[in-house]
């Protein structure tokens, strides 16, 4: 007998103001979860078809099989992300990082935030096949869609249902501007691909970097590849003709955040030929900050009271401070380019740009990023941990 509704899927935890705009959000989005004794938690919308129990690479992960009704997402104006649709086709997320502002969603589907959502990872396996109908030319109009706003598309799930390769497909075929943001190296499994698509529409890919720290990688991303493994996907898509940038992000205070650790990872960025850098501050909503604390207990218990007081009952940092990595950031953009200018012999111009205001609306974030709206952002992939509570844009270098 099914048991009281327990609530709607969060699709896009990016909108965090006030309680009552999370709660006007969740309603709006079309997942109605429903828990049944004998079949347990199914979806309406996204039908629990089967169970999968991982073997040999893939031991350790249980696969929850759903055949989505729909697959393109809305992102809610509100948001004032730079583009408008989304495709999510995995939820959870082998990767594990401590601070993933995911893991609530995995609550709404009557599993913990924790060890469930590391290791029980729903796939949409009709994604490929939904995508295909819903983007059709003359239904959709070749607007743009992000893949990994949600969880990495590139998880260690893709290896073994190639749904992200699968769409990659569609995209191109239906000439469907996109782009990508992942933690994993298996991008370059569809290197030609991507590239291939670039032919027909605008694409980006952006490699998720917060730190080169091996101490704060192993304990924070401790299901990602290397940073420096990425570092190298990012240098590999850009000679492939994939344009790729890197965000930097988060940012955890008190572990990735001195000067010497973000100018390493600038660095390297910039030795990649990432086509542009991001930094973001981490931030800490409900669910994901009693997860994280828990983290900082065992992992580095003399922060937690640290972290306590800088963070209060907040969960985003004040804004001037990451406006104030924007700027830590543009320079070392600019350190790091110096010598290449020298060798070069180009002139000692700045390239490097930051968006100094706020815009209005979704027209005008697009204006300011130099595309027209509805277009691939050439600047970033946007995930949805952007800290959208700032009335600011997000911090970038644009390299030029």
């Amino acid at each position: 007998m099914p048991s009281v509704l327990r609530g709607r899927l969060l699709e896009h935890p990016n909108t965090c103001l006030t309680n009552e705009r999370l709660f006007a959000i969740v309603s709006r989005m079309r997942w109605q979860i429903t828990e049944q004794r004998t079949q347990g938690a199914f979806w309406p919308d996204e039908q629990l078809v089967e169970r999968h129990v991982g073997t040999g690479e893939y031991s350790g992960l249980e696969f929850l099989h759903v055949n989505a009704r729909a697959i393109v997402n809305r992102v809610p104006a509100a948001s004032h992300m730079p583009f408008e649709h989304t495709i999510n086709t995995y939820r959870g997320c082998s990767h594990a990082c401590t601070y993933c502002f995911a893991r609530p969603t995995h609550a709404y589907l009557d599993l913990g935030i924790g060890v469930d959502f590391d290791t029980k990872i729903v796939v949409k396996v009709n994604s490929v096949e939904r995508a295909r109908a819903e983007l059709a030319p003359l239904r959709w109009g070749h607007r743009h869609v992000a893949l990994g706003t949600n969880t990495d598309p590139y998880q260690k799930a893709e290896g073994k249902y190639h749904l992200t390769q699968g769409l990659i497909g569609v995209f191109a075929e239906h000439r469907v501007p996109f782009s990508i943001l992942t933690k994993s190296t298996l991008i370059l499994r569809d290197a030609r691909r991507l590239a291939a698509a670039t032919k027909i529409v605008r694409v980006q890919a952006n490699l998720s970097v917060a730190t080169l720290d091996q101490t704060v990688w192993k304990a924070s991303e401790p299901g990602t590849p290397p940073p420096a493994k990425r570092i190298e996907a990012v240098a590999r898509l850009n000679s492939a003709g994939v344009p790729c940038g890197v965000l930097m992000g988060p940012i955890l205070p008190m572990l990735s955040d001195s000067d010497e650790q973000i100018r390493a990872t600038v660095k390297a960025a910039v030795g990649a030929g990432a086509t542009n850098v991001v930094g973001l501050l981490l931030h800490l909503r409900p669910g994901v900050r009693d997860h994280y604390f828990e983290w900082l207990a065992q992992a580095f218990p003399h922060l937690v009271e640290p972290y306590e007081r800088r963070y209060g009952s907040r969960a985003y940092l004040p804004h001037v401070e990451q406006k104030e990595l924007s700027t830590k950031i543009a320079r070392f953009v600019e350190e790091a380019r110096a010598p290449r200018r020298a060798r070069s012999g180009r002139p000692g111009s700045a390239p490097v740009s930051a968006i100094p205001s706020a815009p209005t609306n979704r027209a005008e974030r697009l204006r300011q990023l130099g595309i027209a709206s509805g277009a691939a952002d050439p600047l970033v992939a946007r995930p949805s941990d952007i800290p959208v509570a700032l009335a600011l844009p997000l911090p970038f270098a644009v390299i030029a």
